[in-house]
């Protein structure tokens, strides 16, 4: 069971048509079960898309989608192709006082159910710290739950990441298997911050769990929110489960080796087994 998490930066990225296509390549070459997003725009100013959109559940009521928006682009790619996802979007803030930012999951088999769940003290469409989760449960996987995350950092005096893990640990007990797909912004290599407080969570990291890997890095260059840092090398898109999955296989993808890269970010795509121990 391949499963995806990217975040994808989107309209933000330059040569966007370009990068659109060798993702949705990527994708159809890979088909993985289930594909986390991140930085999922839309354009404010662009025309709302009337009547019924194929592949999409609404996560709440009164979500408008725009024509330009990354995830519906994707979705109608993959479509053309032959390959369908169902999908769902949160829109979460205001960005670049441009875009509409928001989290994504897409699914190949049909979404039973979605799921929001609120991590961050503040809950502001026009604070771009404002930090929620969107989750689904899906036909093929019906007792798993796959959350697109996007978290905030370490240090943030505001909006500290361990107020936020601590509010997503006590959520996701109401849940029996739960997977959490994206940017944590919290790097591996970084001891007794959020990677060691998710370890001693009981969580477990799909990466370590791998049989087979690479070296995982998915940052190589300064980026926004971390510009005046060594961002050299970090591995902050991760992949993380409640149960102690049969991982055979992590790997970066979307890093210009493993497909062209696509995103400020390169991506993560792991195997595993659908047993669980």
């Amino acid at each position: 069971m391949k499963i995806l998490t990217l975040n994808t930066h989107s309209l933000i990225e330059e040569d966007y048509s370009r990068k659109l296509s060798e993702f949705v390549k990527g994708v159809v070459h890979e088909k993985p079960e289930i594909i986390a997003l991140q930085e999922v725009n839309q354009t404010l100013s662009e025309e709302v898309v009337s009547g019924e959109i194929k592949g999409y559940v609404p996560c709440r009521d009164n979500i408008i989608i725009r024509k330009d928006n990354h995830v519906l682009r994707v979705s109608e790619l993959l479509a053309e192709l032959g390959e369908r996802y169902y999908w769902t979007w949160l829109p979460l803030k205001k960005g670049y006082e441009k875009y509409e930012e928001g989290i994504s999951v897409l699914s190949r088999s049909p979404i039973l159910e979605t799921s929001i769940v609120p991590v961050s003290k503040i809950d502001d469409y026009e604070n771009w710290k404002t930090r929620k989760l969107i989750g689904v449960r899906t036909e093929n996987l019906p007792d798993e739950w796959f959350f697109s995350v996007h978290y905030g950092w370490w240090n943030d005096s505001e909006e500290p990441f361990k107020e936020q893990w601590i509010k997503t640990a006590v959520r996701m007990t109401e849940y029996e298997t739960v997977w959490l797909m994206g940017d944590f912004n919290n790097p591996a290599e970084i001891r007794k911050e959020g990677y060691d407080l998710m370890k001693r969570s009981y969580w477990f990291d799909s990466y370590e769990l791998a049989e087979k890997k690479d070296g995982g890095i998915t940052v190589k260059s300064e980026i926004d929110g971390w510009r005046g840092t060594n961002t050299e090398g970090m591995r902050i898109d991760q992949i993380w489960c409640t149960k102690r999955a049969v991982v055979t296989s992590s790997e970066v993808i979307f890093n210009g080796e493993n497909y062209p890269v696509v995103s400020d970010h390169n991506g993560v795509m792991i195997n595993y087994e659908r047993s669980i121990i």
